[in-house]
C-alpha cells in the first residue's frame, strides 16, 4: 500500500477554493465519528479542534508562515482507514453501510500536499480490546507515503481519534489563494467559523442528532495579536427557512426535445438574522454531498454590495442538492463536469441530458422570491423597458422574459431580442432543410406539396420575429458580406489589382472578411463568422491570429498552457516560408470542450497540401489544454485540391466539392485517447453558396437583388 504523493499533486489539479483544506480536514473528522459512533453507541458527543498558528516568516516580521492541526474523537486510523489512506482513488467510504457519510474518490487529501509541504498524524485507534497508537511523518522531498512509515505503540482510550498537522504552507498556493492579503485576515478564528458554519451547515443539520451536542473549537494564535477562540455549537445551528422541491426535466441531447424524465432538486433556504449570525456574505450555492460547491450568488444578488451585506437585515443562504449534482462534481470538488449551458449544445459528441439554463429555468423564480428585497418593483423596470426601448410586455411573455431583480433594463431588453434572433436562426435552418426535402421529392407526389405548404408558414412565422426595418438591415449586411466574399475570392476587388512583383494578399484579406485578422472576440462584437456556420457566432471565445496563451475564460482562467505559441512556432516553423510566423487563421472556443481551427489557403494553392495541419493544431491544442479540450473541429477552406491525395479516410460531401472526415484523436506515442476530430475540406465557392442559400428566401420577401446592382 502506497500513496504517490507527486503522481497524486500531478494528477489532482489544485482547487479554486481557498477553505478546502479546512473543509477537507473537518469532512473527514465528521466521517470518522460516524464510523465510531456506528460501532460504539456510548461514544461521546462530536469535538473537533481547529488550531492555525501565524509565524513570522522573516526578521522584520513583513511576512507570514501557516500551519494548522485538527484533533478529533472519531475512530481513529485503523487498519481499515489507513489503508483507504494510502489509496488514492478509493471506495472505502461508499462500501459503508452509514448514513450521512461523505462519499469521495480520496482526491481530497491530495489539497492537503497541494497547500503544505509537512505533514503529520497521531492517531489513536481501538483494535479489539487493544487500544493503539500510530504515528507518522511526512515531509517534501519525499516522494511517497507507504505503511511502512507509520509505527505503532500502545495507546489510551480517552485519546482515541487523530491528530493531523499540516505546516509549511507553500508559496504556490499562497499567491492563488492570499493575492498579497495577510493569511491571517483569511484564517481568523471568527472568519473560520463563519465559513465553515455556511459549508457544513446543511450537512450539520441532517446529522445534527447522531453528532449529540457537538463542538467545533477554532482557535488561532499570532506572534503579534495572540490568541483568539471560536466555537461553533450545535445551538448555532439555524433552522431552515424554507424547502421547495423542484422537477427539471430532461431534454434530448441533439433536438432539445423534452423526453419526459426528470430530475429532483431541493432548494434550502436559510433566513439568518444579521444581528445574530454577523455572516460575511450571502451565499446561493449548487451542492454535492452537502456541501457547497459552485457560489452562483452573483446571478441573483447583482453587486459586491448586495452580496456582501444583509437583504432587509437578513444574511440568506440557499443551498440546491441533487442527485444528479452529486454525480456530476468534479475531483476538486469546486465545480461540475459535462453540464453545458443549454441543449442542444451543438457538439456532436454530446450526450448531456440536462443543462444549467434548464436548471436555472425551474429555480430562478423560485430564488428570487427568496432574496429579492420586498421594496423592490418589477413594475418600475417593465416602464423603463416600454418606455425607452419599446419592448413591450407581450413581447416578453412571448420569448419567456423575466424581468429579474438587480438587472438592468438594457439587459433584459438583450436577452430579449437575443431570443428572437436565436428563432430566426433556428427558423432560417429548417427553411434552408425543408428546401433540400423538396429537391430530392417528386413534384407530382402528396409529400412534394405537403412541403410547399409548410415552408409556406416557415417563411410566414419567420418574419413576423423580427421588425421588417431590422430584418432588412440584417439581410441587406449579409447579402453585401457573401457578394464581397465572392469578388475577393475571384481576385475581382479593386485592391487585389496589384502591380507587377508586389506581393499579392488574397489570404489576408479573404481572412479579414470572416474576422479581423489580429483580434479576438473581446476586441471586436461586428464579425462574420457565421458565414461558416450561425452558431459559431456565440462561442465563448474566438481569436485571429493571436496568442493563444492569452486566451482566458469570463472566470480569468487561462485556457492553455503558457508555452504554447512557442510550441506553434516550432511546429510551423518546419513548414514553407510563408507559413512559417502563423497561428491558426482563425480559431473559436467553447467552455464546453470544443475547439474550432479553420485554416484559409490564397486562390491557387492546393488545399491537400496542408491536411496534416489541422491534425497537429488538434494535437498541440489537446496537450496544452490540459484536457480542457477534448473536441476539435477543423475547417481547411480555398479553392483547389487533388484529389488523387487525399485518401481513403475522406468523403466527398453529396452536394459541392467539399470533403469530410471524422475520427478519435489518438497520442501518437502513448495512443491514449485525447478527444475527437471532424475535419471539413471546403471550397470558397461551397461557403459562398451555403452563405446565399440562408439569406436567399428574405432577399425575395424583402425585393433585394444584389446581383442586378450595376
Amino acid at each position: 500500500m502506497t500513496l504517490d504523493i507527486r503522481g497524486s499533486i500531478k494528477n489532482t489539479k489544485l482547487s479554486s477554493n481557498p477553505y478546502v483544506v479546512f473543509e477537507e480536514i473537518i469532512s473527514n473528522a465528521i466521517d470518522s465519528f460516524l464510523i465510531r459512533t456506528h460501532a460504539d453507541r456510548s461514544a461521546p458527543n462530536l469535538s473537533v479542534k481547529i488550531r492555525v498558528d501565524f509565524s513570522a516568516s522573516d526578521l522584520f516580521g513583513d511576512g507570514e508562515n501557516m500551519a494548522l492541526s485538527c484533533k478529533d474523537n472519531g475512530c481513529g486510523l485503523g487498519d481499515d482507514q489507513l489503508k483507504a489512506f494510502l489509496t488514492k482513488d478509493t471506495s472505502y467510504k461508499d462500501d459503508l453501510t452509514i448514513s450521512g457519510i461523505g462519499q469521495c474518490k480520496g482526491a481530497g487529501r491530495i489539497q492537503f500536499f497541494h497547500h503544505f509541504s509537512a505533514l503529520s498524524i497521531d492517531s489513536t485507534y481501538r483494535d479489539g480490546s487493544e487500544i493503539i497508537r500510530r504515528q507518522m511523518r511526512y515531509s517534501e522531498p519525499q516522494k511517497q507515503i507507504d505503511y511502512g512509515d507509520f509505527t505503532s505503540s500502545p495507546g489510551n482510550a480517552a485519546d482515541i481519534g487523530t491528530l493531523i498537522r499540516l505546516e509549511q504552507f507553500k508559496d504556490t498556493a499562497r499567491a492563488r489563494i492570499a493575492q498579497g492579503e495577510p493569511l491571517s485576515n483569511l484564517f481568523s478564528a471568527l472568519l473560520l467559523k463563519k465559513q465553515m458554519l455556511v459549508a457544513f451547515l446543511q450537512r450539520l443539520v441532517g446529522l445534527e442528532s447522531r453528532l449529540g451536542d457537538f463542538e467545533f473549537e477554532f482557535v488561532t494564535s499570532h506572534w503579534k495579536a495572540g490568541d483568539q477562540t471560536e466555537t461553533l455549537k450545535r445551538s448555532d445551528l439555524p433552522t431552515v427557512t424554507t424547502a421547495p422541491v423542484v422537477q427539471v426535466e430532461e431534454r434530448d441531447p441533439r433536438s432539445g426535445d423534452t423526453l419526459g424524465t426528470f430530475q429532483t432538486f431541493k432548494l434550502s433556504h436559510y433566513q439568518l438574522d444579521a444581528s445574530l449570525y454577523g455572516l460575511p456574505k450571502n451565499a446561493i450555492a449548487f451542492c454535492a454531498k452537502y456541501s457547497p460547491v459552485k457560489n452562483i450568488t452573483a446571478r441573483y444578488l447583482r453587486t459586491r454590495s448586495e452580496q456582501n451585506n444583509p437583504v432587509a437585515g437578513f444574511h440568506h443562504i440557499v443551498l440546491i442538492e441533487s442527485d444528479f449534482l452529486d454525480e456530476h462534481v468534479n475531483e476538486q470538488r469546486d465545480d461540475f463536469d459535462n453540464i453545458p449551458e443549454d441543449i442542444p449544445t451543438g457538439d456532436m459528441f454530446s450526450d448531456a441530458k440536462l443543462s444549467y439554463g434548464s436548471i436555472h429555468e425551474a429555480i430562478d423564480p423560485i430564488i428570487d422570491a427568496m432574496v429579492t428585497p420586498a421594496d423592490w418593483k418589477k413594475e418600475d423596470v417593465l416602464k423603463e423597458i416600454t418606455d425607452q426601448f419599446g419592448i413591450s410586455e407581450a413581447m416578453l411573455a412571448d420569448t419567456s422574459t423575466r424581468i429579474v431583480y438587480g438587472e438592468p433594463a438594457k439587459a433584459v431588453v438583450e436577452r430579449v431580442l437575443k431570443k428572437y434572433q436565436e428563432r430566426v436562426i433556428d427558423e432560417t435552418a429548417e427553411i434552408y432543410s425543408l428546401k433540400e426535402a423538396i429537391l430530392k421529392a417528386e413534384p407530382d407526389s402528396e409529400e412534394y406539396r405537403e412541403k410547399i405548404d409548410e415552408i409556406s408558414w416557415k417563411y410566414t412565422s419567420s418574419l413576423k420575429n423580427f421588425d421588417m426595418a431590422n430584418l432588412s438591415q440584417l439581410i441587406v449586411r449579409r447579402a453585401a458580406i457573401v457578394e464581397i466574399l465572392a469578388l475577393a475570392c475571384g481576385k475581382k476587388l479593386a485592391m487585389q489589382a496589384v502591380a507587377e512583383g508586389v506581393r499579392r494578399k488574397d489570404e489576408q484579406i479573404i481572412h479579414n472578411i470572416f474576422f479581423p485578422m489580429r483580434k479576438d472576440s473581446q476586441d471586436v462584437s461586428d464579425h462574420d463568422i457565421w458565414l461558416l456556420s450561425e452558431e459559431y457566432h456565440y462561442y465563448d471565445y474566438i481569436a485571429s491570429d493571436m496568442p493563444l496563451a492569452s486566451i482566458k475564460w469570463n472566470d480569468g482562467e487561462a485556457v492553455f498552457e503558457g508555452d504554447i505559441d512557442q510550441k506553434f512556432q516550432e511546429l510551423l516553423a518546419r513548414r514553407a516560408d510563408d507559413n512559417g510566423g502563423k497561428r491558426p487563421d482563425i480559431a473559436l472556443f467553447s467552455k464546453e470542450g470544443s475547439a474550432i481551427i479553420v485554416e484559409f489557403k490564397a486562390p491557387g494553392v492546393s488545399t491537400d497540401e496542408h491536411i496534416g495541419d489541422l491534425t497537429e493544431y488538434a494535437h498541440l491544442l489537446a496537450a496544452k489544454s490540459s484536457g480542457k479540450l477534448r473536441k476539435f473541429y477543423g475547417y481547411l477552406i480555398g479553392d483547389t485540391v487533388n484529389n488523387l491525395r487525399l485518401g481513403g479516410t475522406w468523403t466527398p460531401f453529396p452536394t459541392g466539392k467539399g470533403w469530410f472526415q471524422s475520427s478519435p484523436l489518438m497520442d501518437p506515442a502513448t495512443r491514449q485517447p485525447l478527444g475527437e476530430t471532424y475535419f471539413e475540406i471546403l471550397h470558397f465557392s461551397d461557403v459562398i453558396d451555403r452563405a446565399k442559400k440562408r439569406i436567399g428566401v428574405y432577399q425575395q420577401k424583402l425585393n433585394l437583388n444584389f446581383d442586378k446592382a450595376p
